[in-house]
C-alpha cells in the first residue's frame, strides 16, 4: 500500500480560502489537458504552465509533420483552454535551470510534470553511430523549426533507410520523399524549404521487423503517403504474411484490419511511374549499419518469419541494402528531470496514476513524493495518440484532487510572487499575451506567399516578437 508522504501545516485553514495554486511544468498537449481537467473539476483553482520553449503547443508545434494541417487543428482546442482565466503561460522557463522543484514547492500547492518526451530511444545494432545514421527525433525538430537544432541538415543521400513502422516512420519518410516544393504552402520556415529543395533523396526504404498486421502505422496516415503525386509506394507482395496470432490482430482490430487492406492492395497494383519511390518493407529486422571511412554505405537486414502468435523469429537470411543514410523511428525517450525519481528503463518517472513514487519503506510500502505528479508521455512512456493524453490526465487530476486536502500549502502562493521571482533573475518569460504577437507575427510572414504562417525559428526572434513580461 502506498502512502502520500505530504503533511498538513499550519496554514492549511488559509490555504481553503483562496484558489489551489498548481504549477504544470510543460505547455504541450499533456499539460494543457491537465489545465483543463483542473478547470471541468468542482475545485477552485489557478494554474501556472511552465513551458521550455517561447511558445507553447508542444508536440504539436515541434513533433507533427508540417503537412499535416489535421493534426494541427488540436491546437484550436488547446487554445479555449489557455484562453481561461484561470490559466497563466510562462514560456522560455527552463524547469531545473532558470526554476526548481524547490522553487515551486514555494509558489505553489502541487506540481504536475508534463514535459513529454523529445529523444530518440537507442537501437544497439553494430554500426548504428557511423556519419549519416540519424535518430527521427533530430530530423523531426529539424523540419519543425526547432530553435535549439541546427539551421541545416545533411540532405545528400540518393537511398534512404527509415527504420520503425509507427507514425514517426511514416512521417520522416514522406518528408524525405516529397519535394521542397510540396512542403513550400505549409508553415516551414525558410531554412528548411532551402535544405529540403536540395535533398538528393530518391528512394526511401522504410524497414519493419514484424509483419503488416503488426504495424502501427494507423491508417489515415498511412493512405496519405500515396496522396503525392510525385511519391509512388510500392510493397512486395512476399511481405504479404500473416499466421494466427496475425488474424486474430486483424479481426480484434478495425484498424489493424484496415492497415493490412490497404498494404495488400498497394502489394498487388502495377507500379507507377512518379519520380521518388518509397518502399515498404516487412519482416526485414536491421542487423548492421554498413559504414566505409566513418560513413554510411548500407544496412544489412535479417529476414524473419511469424511464430504463429503475430511475433517474430529470424531465419539466419541476410540481406544487404545500398543506403547511404540512416534514419531510426524506434521511439521516443523523455529526460530525466532534475530532483525526480527516473527509471532509465522505461523512460518514466516512476508513478501510481499520476502520483510520483519517492522511495520505499522498510515495509517495503512505496512513498509518494509530496504534491508531486507526472501526466502525459513522461508518465506512461510515448505510446498512444494525441488524444490518449486526454484519458491520462484525468486519472492523475482526479489522484491530485483526492490528495489536496493533505497538501502542505505554498509558502507564497500569490500569482504576482512567481513573476517576481523571474524578473529578479532575469529570465525574458513570455506570456499567453505575448503567444498571441508571435502568432500574429508568423501570420504576417506568410501572408504575402499565400501561406497560413511562416515559423519562426530563432528563439530571439521568437522573444522579440512576444514581448517578453508584456501582458
Amino acid at each position: 500500500m502506498a502512502t502520500q508522504a505530504s503533511s498538513s501545516g499550519p496554514d492549511a485553514h488559509a490555504a481553503k480560502t483562496r484558489p489551489l495554486r498548481i504549477a504544470i511544468v510543460g505547455a504541450g498537449p499533456a499539460g494543457i489537458y491537465a489545465a483543463d481537467a483542473l478547470m471541468k473539476s468542482d475545485a477552485e483553482v489557478s494554474i501556472d504552465l511552465f513551458e521550455r520553449m517561447p511558445a507553447p503547443f508542444g508536440l504539436i508545434r515541434y513533433g507533427v509533420a508540417p503537412d499535416h494541417p489535421r493534426i494541427k487543428g488540436i491546437i484550436t482546442a488547446l487554445h479555449k483552454v489557455l484562453d481561461k482565466p484561470q490559466v497563466r503561460l510562462l514560456g522560455n522557463i527552463d524547469y531545473g535551470t532558470d526554476i526548481t522543484l524547490d522553487d515551486l514547492r514555494a509558489f505553489y500547492d502541487a506540481v504536475i510534470f508534463s514535459t513529454g518526451a523529445n529523444a530518440d530511444r537507442a537501437l544497439p545494432i553494430p554500426g548504428i553511430d557511423l556519419d549519416g545514421s540519424f535518430g527521427a527525433a533530430d530530423f523531426v525538430s529539424w523540419y519543425d523549426g526547432h530553435p535549439d537544432v541546427p539551421r541545416t541538415w545533411p540532405l545528400d543521400a540518393e537511398k534512404v533507410a527509415v527504420l520503425g513502422v509507427g507514425n514517426v516512420a511514416l512521417d520522416v519518410a514522406r518528408v524525405l520523399a516529397k519535394t521542397g516544393d510540396e512542403l513550400l504552402p505549409t508553415e516551414i520556415p525558410p531554412n528548411v524549404y532551402k535544405g529540403l529543395k536540395a535533398n538528393k533523396a530518391v528512394e526511401v526504404h522504410v524497414f519493419g521487423r514484424r509483419g503488416p498486421a503488426q504495424a502501427k502505422f494507423t491508417p489515415l496516415e498511412l493512405r496519405e503517403l500515396d496522396h503525392s503525386p510525385t511519391i509512388e509506394v510500392i510493397v512486395d507482395p512476399e511481405d504479404i504474411d500473416y499466421d494466427e496470432g496475425s488474424e486474430a490482430a486483424r479481426r480484434h482490430s478495425k484498424q489493424v484490419d484496415m492497415v493490412a487492406n490497404t498494404l495488400e492492395q498497394w502489394a498487388i497494383r502495377d507500379a507507377g511511374d512518379r519520380p521518388h519511390k518509397l518502399f515498404l518493407h516487412f519482416f526485414e529486422s536491421p542487423a548492421e549499419v554498413l559504414g566505409e571511412n566513418g560513413k554510411v554505405v548500407g544496412l544489412r537486414t535479417e529476414r524473419t518469419q511469424l511464430d504463429g502468435t503475430g511475433n517474430v523469429k529470424g531465419t539466419g537470411v541476410f540481406k544487404d541494402w545500398d543506403v547511404q543514410a540512416i534514419y531510426r523511428a524506434v521511439g521516443y525517450l523523455s529526460q530525466n528531470l532534475t530532483n525526480l525519481p527516473f527509471d532509465d528503463q522505461a523512460g518514466t518517472v516512476p508513478n501510481e496514476a499520476g502520483r510520483v513514487i519517492a522511495d520505499e519503506n522498510a515495509d517495503g510500502a512505496e512513498r509518494y513524493l509530496p504534491a508531486t505528479y507526472v501526466t502525459g508521455w513522461i508518465k506512461r512512456g510515448p505510446v498512444g495518440l494525441i488524444g490518449h493524453t486526454k484519458g491520462d490526465a484525468n486519472e492523475t487530476i482526479a489522484c491530485l484532487l483526492d490528495d489536496a486536502p493533505g497538501f502542505a500549502p505554498a509558502e507564497r502562493p500569490e500569482p504576482e510572487a512567481v513573476t517576481e521571482f523571474l524578473e529578479s533573475k532575469g529570465i525574458p518569460f513570455t506570456t499567453w499575451a505575448g503567444w498571441y504577437r508571435l502568432d500574429a507575427h508568423e501570420r504576417s510572414l506568410g501572408e504575402p506567399e499565400g501561406r497560413e504562417r511562416v515559423k519562426v525559428v530563432e528563439r530571439e526572434d521568437m522573444l522579440r516578437a512576444s514581448e517578453p513580461h508584456k501582458v
